[in-house]
């Protein structure tokens, strides 16, 4: 997943491949809570500290950040702490998707 995306690692979590269940594209942090399902890999162009809170409690291993944004170092750390794989990337968000896709990971939703 990551030399597809072309992203870089800021943080190596816990995740391993058989942890991924599907992805989540979505940059509303309360539409992610609501429709995301455990197990999913985020696509979103927000990096402040509040994501990594959002994928502790959605249960979602793996964040990637696109368009390459900027990252907090709060966000990093906290990534560390919580052992959330936090990668970016210079694609879009729907770049990123299609990328995963076309990797076998199909989108998910909670109550689909």
């Amino acid at each position: 997943m990551i030399k597809p995306l072309g992203a870089e690692i800021l943080c190596e979590g816990n995740m391993t491949q058989s942890q991924i269940s599907g992805g989540y594209c979505g940059d509303l942090l309360s539409d992610c809570i609501a429709h995301a399902s455990e197990g999913s890999v985020w696509v979103t162009i927000h990096s402040h500290p509040n994501i990594i809170a959002v994928a502790v409690l959605v249960g979602m291993p793996c964040i990637v950040i696109t368009n390459f944004q900027e990252i907090d170092p709060q966000t990093i750390e906290k990534a560390r702490k919580e052992n959330i794989t936090l990668l970016r990337t210079s694609l879009t968000s729907y770049q990123a998707v299609e990328v995963l896709s076309k990797s076998g990971i199909p989108g998910t939703k909670k109550h689909a």
